[in-house]
């Protein structure tokens, strides 16, 4: 996949780009600086649920397209979502673990379901799948089911990688997805991909999020 592939489309002008700050990490070892901005370790799933509401996830990250989808991400954030779930999500929950070992065996990432914010803005939250430090290195792992076949990584879950980067600090991603055909594995072996870190994705994801973030601020206020 070429960063040309990878990259998000912004409505927006190249001054404020150049605005941004900085968004890679700045600790003297930043394969292991993320550790110190745990905000949950994701073990009491009713402290993760409140914790993610007071910040911009991957999730809500993965629906900013453009400037023009802020006012409705912010009215599903206040508002909350009623869906709890169907039998594809709770295919997805079977399955990731059984995925997430064998990402440890082949990769040696392990699986993870702490929270974390990055070092730039505590309200830009991140949960990858999983994380791992190869020659000092941060890398991390994003894990998914499909009941069809991926035609190149999908633009919601390339913003999802994205944002997991920049707050933890990680410089790949190791995109992971299993196919299933009425829930059972088309294959013996999941399907991955590497993403590379992609600083301009990045800093237009952070100024979405701050847009999204403002944008709430307004509705609430």
């Amino acid at each position: 996949m070429s960063a040309g592939q990878a990259r998000i489309e912004l409505v927006s002008s190249a001054a404020n780009v150049a605005q941004m700050p900085e968004t890679k990490p700045q600790a003297a070892e930043p394969h292991i600086a993320y550790l110190s901005r745990m905000v949950t370790d994701g073990s009491d799933e009713a402290a993760w649920l409140r914790a993610r509401s007071r910040g911009i996830t991957a999730t809500d990250v993965a629906k900013l397209n453009s400037v023009n989808a802020i006012p409705t991400a912010a009215l599903e954030k206040l508002r909350g979502s009623s869906f709890t779930g169907n039998v594809y999500t709770d295919h997805g929950k079977a399955r990731e673990p059984v995925i997430a070992a064998w990402v440890k065996e082949n990769f040696s990432i392990e699986p993870s379901s702490a929270l974390f914010h990055s070092e730039a803005e505590s309200r830009h939250l991140a949960t990858p799948d999983g994380i791992g430090v190869v020659e000092e290195t941060l890398i991390l792992a994003e894990i998914k089911t499909s009941q069809k076949p991926f035609e190149g990584v999908p633009a919601g879950y390339l913003r999802q990688v994205y944002w997991q980067q920049y707050v933890l600090g990680a410089e790949r991603t190791l995109f992971v997805w299993e196919q299933h055909e009425n829930f059972v594995p088309v294959s013996d072996t999941p399907k991955h991909i590497w993403i590379e870190r992609d600083e301009r994705a990045i800093r237009d994801l952070v100024y979405l999020a701050n847009g999204l973030i403002g944008e709430l601020h307004r509705l609430t206020n």
